[in-house]
């Protein structure tokens, strides 16, 4: 079997902006977006990707087929060493995220982000390790972030197929500007709200008189039933016609069983959400929350706390078998506090600039609105996927959207 590796290091930049997105559909969505309406709209930080695609047909554990990745998040960029404020927040706890006990005791992080499926989280953090040590990073020890959802549907995510180089090579091809959305990097795999699911964007930049700072963020969705999507208020999952859930596009013997026990349907294009029994909601999602916005910790747990809000836009309701887990960090207070990365030569007291609470309102606001864009964005830019046992996942149909928006009268022409 032949292993066909992609980065979106690799992917031009045209390509990049011919692949519509929620507002190219006319999905109304509130707020003024940065210039590139992605986490990258916050200045320095990089965002890499490995996607990992190889084989078809039935499912055999260490060969395939494979569909996954993994997605890297550095903060400052490659070029820099120093550590950001932080917090970590729990929507439900059903999930991995890794190194956020020291998060939470200090407020600190000082490596990269990384996120993958929920079967290769020890193996990226090894490589978080082995990259900062070639790196030559400062710190006697570090505690890597790396966080998961579980892509076991269409990848042979038993077969751990990710590997200590992939994980390198998303860190290495981490970059500024635009970036890739959907079938790409941790998110290759994922379903979500009950059609194909992945990475996604958005950002939100404030007015000059609040700020003018920018909220930035990136979800990695694989959560939430069809019957409840919702898409600006709308719920598109019930009044969507076909693309099946969980369906396959050829059955095997024995059969493809669903959590329920029944045995996986044969992929039909008209078949009404309601002839299929939705299955119990046991997907996840990571939210990454970047801002240059001048916060420390305790208020950086707060813009944490707003993500649920707008995931509940889109319909989430964090149920018991998801892991739902949110971090938010501030590229602001440059040279602040470095944690375990200090190296001994800073100053005694740092100078700090905090906003006042009472001007928190807009910030909070800009995390709400920019979490639904980014989970919308991952559903628009998602493709439809047939992976392991002939398993498929559809791509919610663009112009089935929009006729439903328009019927609604919210799509904006």
């Amino acid at each position: 079997m032949r292993l066909c590796l992609y980065s979106a290091f690799l992917v031009a930049l045209p390509a990049l902006a011919q692949k519509p997105r929620a507002r190219d559909l006319g999905v109304p969505l509130d707020g003024t977006t940065g210039p590139l309406n992605a986490i990258t709209d916050v200045s320095g930080v990089e965002v890499g990707y490995t996607t990992l695609i190889s084989g078809e047909g039935q499912r055999i554990v260490g060969r395939g087929p494979v569909r996954t990745g993994v997605t890297a998040i550095l903060p400052r960029g490659k070029a820099s060493t120093d550590g950001v404020f932080a917090a970590f927040v729990i929507g439900n706890g059903n999930g991995d995220m890794t190194g956020t006990h020291w998060v939470d005791e200090s407020g600190v992080l000082e490596t990269p982000i990384m996120i993958t499926n929920t079967l290769s989280v020890g193996v990226v953090r090894d490589a978080v390790v082995q990259w900062m040590v070639a790196h030559n990073r400062n710190g006697p020890f570090w505690y890597p972030l790396v966080a998961e959802t579980s892509d076991g549907r269409l990848n042979d995510m038993k077969g751990q197929h990710v590997r200590a180089e992939h994980a390198v090579q998303a860190l290495d091809s981490a970059h500024g500007g635009a970036i890739a959305e959907g079938n790409v990097g941790g998110g290759t795999g994922m379903q979500c709200n009950g059609f194909k699911g992945g990475t996604g964007t958005s950002s939100r930049r404030l007015p000059a008189e609040m700020g003018g700072y920018t909220i930035g963020v990136l979800v990695q969705c694989n959560y939430g039933n069809r019957s409840e999507f919702r898409m600006a208020g709308i719920p598109v999952g019930r009044e969507i016609v076909g693309y099946m859930t969980n369906c396959v596009a050829q059955i095997l013997h024995p059969p493809v069983l669903l959590g329920n026990g029944q045995p996986a349907p044969l992929c039909d294009r008209q078949t009404s959400l309601h002839d299929v029994p939705e299955e119990v909601e046991r997907g996840s999602i990571i939210v990454i929350v970047a801002t240059d916005a001048p916060l420390t910790p305790d208020q950086l747990k707060r813009i944490a706390k707003r993500v649920p809000l707008g995931l509940g836009r889109t319909g989430s309701t964090h149920g018991n078998g998801s892991g739902d887990l949110f971090l938010a960090f501030s590229t602001a207070n440059v040279g602040a506090d470095n944690g375990n990365s200090a190296t001994g030569s800073e100053k005694p007291v740092s100078s700090l600039e905090r906003i006042p609470a009472s001007r928190l309102d807009p910030l909070f606001l800009a995390t709400v609105q920019a979490t639904e864009e980014a989970v919308d964005d991952a559903m628009i830019a998602a493709e439809t996927m047939t992976g392991a046992d002939y398993t498929r996942s559809y791509g919610i149909p663009h112009k089935e959207l929009q006729d439903v928006l328009r019927k609604h009268s919210v799509l904006r022409e």
